[in-house]
């Protein structure tokens, strides 16, 4: 083994590891707030909206994240430069750059699997407690807020952890439209070095560390959760 070349890439393994971090956050971020809508109107409806919410599902989940990745960053990507004026417009900076098309590909992965999730979560809440809300006189909104998002989310937590973990796992793919996060360097290390294995074991070992601290930090959270729904 020869690591005689990791000083010299300490660095730029820094800068694709804070690549990582950002597009597993906006991801997430993104993602559920997109999910939880997603599966409450395939609980609640209307009808219309639910047949929406589950085709836009069974799309997402019945497709490999790689195509929809390549779908929306050659195909959604190429149609802009083609667009009068977006050239010299303030948005082309941004257009023009990988980062966002996979944020976007990512997303409404997360999306997809997470609104199925939560489709079940919010069906598995006891009526009881929703009546039990709505007969002390809490809105509709309230009796989300309060009782409703709290519970799915508890019951979720364990699932929504390890979907989180494949998203994480997933991001190497981003490589593949020139977003060069942590996978991503160490593939230009591989071709500049011409060390295969080394740079494949430390990007696994920063892998493994990202998912420790997901698995303690959704550990914690899901510690806290009952607590809170409780007060």
């Amino acid at each position: 083994m020869d690591w005689s070349w990791l000083p010299e890439y300490l660095p730029r393994f820094a800068e694709g590891l804070w690549l990582t971090l950002q597009l597993l956050f906006w991801s997430i971020l993104i993602g559920m707030s997109l999910a939880i809508p997603i599966g409450l109107v395939q609980v609640t409806g209307p009808r219309p909206l639910a047949w929406l919410a589950r085709a836009f599902t069974t799309v997402i989940r019945g497709t490999p994240l790689l195509i929809q990745l390549w779908l929306i960053y050659y195909g959604v990507g190429s149609l802009f430069p083609s667009i009068p004026g977006i050239r010299e417009s303030f948005l082309w900076p941004v257009l023009r750059d990988a980062f966002p098309y996979a944020v976007l590909a990512f997303s409404l992965s997360v999306a997809g699997y997470e609104g199925e999730i939560m489709r079940g979560a919010f069906r598995g809440v006891p009526k009881g407690e929703l009546e039990a809300a709505r007969a002390i006189g809490m809105s509709p909104f309230q009796v989300l807020r309060r009782v409703w998002l709290p519970r799915a989310l508890q019951n979720t937590f364990p699932t929504l952890t390890g979907e989180f973990i494949l998203t994480l796992k997933a991001t190497p793919l981003a490589a593949t439209i020139t977003v060069f996060e942590v996978y991503g360097i160490g593939s230009i290390v591989r071709q500049e070095t011409y060390k295969i294995y080394e740079p494949l074991l430390f990007v696994a070992a920063i892998y493994l560390c990202l998912t420790g601290i997901l698995v303690l930090g959704f550990r914690y959270l899901e510690n806290r959760i009952p607590k809170q729904s409780r007060s």
